[in-house]
Order: C-alpha cells, then structure tokens, then sequence
C-alpha cells in the first residue's frame, strides 16, 4: 500500500492510497462500500449517514457526519454519490453539493468534498482498491492540522474496508440480504427534487465554529486504530 499527502495552492488537503485484496472478490468490496446499513458496523468515525433520496439510479444524495480528534470540531456533508460498474472497474465518487433540508448544524463544521472516489478493480481472485480524496474540512483549522489528520485517513479508511469485507457476506445474510438499490435501481425510494438543491441567497451554509488557529501538536488526540 501506499499514501501520501500534498498542499493545493488552496492549502487544502489531498491524499491516496491503493490496496490489494487478495481473499475480497471485486462484487464484495463494491458492496461493502455502498451499503449504508453495514457502515454503521464497520465506519468507527462515522456519527450520522442520512439517505436524503435518489436522482437517477447512478446518483444519490446523502448527509455525512464524522468525528473528528479532540479538540478538533465535528465536521458534516452533503454529498452527491455517483457510481459506474463497467466489465473491468467499478467506480464510486462524490462531492459536496446542497440541499435545503440539510442546513447547517449546531456543534458542526460544515465541510466540503470537491472529489473523493473509489476504484475496485479485478486482480486474479481477488481486487484492488484505489481510493482518493481532495476536501477542505472548513473552518479555520490551521494546514497542518488539516495534513497530520489527513495523512493518515486514507490508509486507515483502506484497511478498514479490508477487514470488513471480510465479513460482510455473514452479515449480510441475515440483514436485509435482498436490498441492494445501488444494484437493484427498482429498491429505490425518496426521489430527489432538483429545486430542492438549488441553493436560496437567503440561505447560508456558513459554520460559526470555535476558534480552532491555535491549535498545538500537543492538543490533538489521535490515535492508532
């Protein structure tokens, strides 16, 4: 596996990593990532997941809320998902976007996906992951808090889904094992409206969070999974 990290000229954060999933057969590991049911199992950081309806059956819309180190604020999103199988890759990306029914919460920073995405692709018996994100976390957390926490997210988030994959097919078997929407567009429900993601100037998703600038090394509580 690898991963790294490297400064936009907006001095947001990016990072990456790849993972070869020898035992994960290319369906599994797709599974496993568009099932919101399971990612309450296996997604620790994860604080809320809200379905707020479909667009088409390669598109959604959902709320995103993760936990954030001490004394780092909450952070939240709206994202749009879009997702693509093809006979040789299966694609999953996202990126913020609005929704009238998701405003700005109390004790969140609302954060922005510009591109987060996964690639599962066949390799023998087995598949490999590459998984990517370019975000701004909001805020006004200083570059290097974004970076240290950045840094290691990706090759955590990988070998997460390395874990749980392993044992979601057990799982799946008796939690709900016939709904797959992302599969079955049928299963879908909650059609999105366009006018409801269009945002009103009278309508701001600006966060009034602490002051976070003056954060040390010393304060972050970041630990190993």
């Amino acid at each position: 596996m690898r991963a790294g990290i490297q400064n936009t000229s907006l001095e947001v954060p990016q990072c990456a990593a790849d993972q070869q999933n020898p035992q994960i057969s290319t369906d599994t590991l797709y599974d496993v990532l568009h099932d919101p049911d399971y990612r309450k199992v296996w997604d620790k950081h994860m604080l809320e997941s809200k379905d707020l309806g479909c667009l088409n059956p390669n598109n959604d819309i959902s709320y995103y809320s993760i936990k954030c180190p001490a004394p780092v604020r909450n952070r939240d999103f709206v994202l749009q998902r879009s997702w693509l199988q093809t006979p040789k890759e299966y694609y999953i990306i996202n990126h913020s976007v609005f929704h009238r029914n998701c405003p700005v919460k109390h004790g969140f920073i609302r954060g922005t996906s510009f591109l987060t995405g996964f690639l599962i692709s066949p390799n023998g018996k087995g598949c490999e992951l590459g998984y990517v994100t370019h975000s701004d976390p909001g805020g006004n957390l200083p570059s290097w808090v974004s970076n240290k926490i950045s840094s290691g997210f990706a090759p955590k988030m990988v070998k997460r889904l390395q874990k749980a994959s392993k044992k979601y097919e057990e799982w799946k078997k008796v939690n709900n094992p016939d709904c797959k929407p992302w599969l079955y567009p049928e299963q879908m429900e909650n059609r999105i409206k366009i006018e409801d993601c269009v945002r009103n100037d009278s309508v701001s998703e600006a966060s009034t969070p602490d002051d976070e600038s003056e954060l040390s090394i010393d304060q972050l509580n970041i630990q190993d999974d």
